[in-house]
């Protein structure tokens, strides 16, 4: 039996954005030793992973934070999903 593979696409949302908590980049300052301060961005730790949804018989492809992949861990798929869609990160 072969199951099916969904990946979520969000048109919306930018491509260094994670799909369940919704972390994105942040901007700084890079300090030298002489205390010039330029600009530079921090970016969530994204990974791309599947993750199986057993009451759908699904796979799912999802662009996550370190942070998305322990909350997913904790809540589980179908409630991190649920969520996810609740504060607006992944479409309805």
């Amino acid at each position: 039996m072969q199951t099916e593979i969904k990946t979520i696409d969000n048109p919306t949302v930018m491509s260094k954005v994670c799909q369940i908590t919704g972390k994105g980049m942040i901007v700084g300052n890079r300090v030298s030793h002489s205390n010039i301060k330029t600009k530079r961005r921090f970016y969530p730790n994204l990974q791309v992973k599947k993750f199986y949804i057993p009451e759908e018989d699904s796979w799912i492809t999802l662009k996550v934070s370190a942070a998305g992949i322990r909350s997913i861990s904790k809540n589980g798929i179908s409630a991190s999903l649920k969520a996810a869609r609740a504060k607006g990160f992944l479409p309805k």
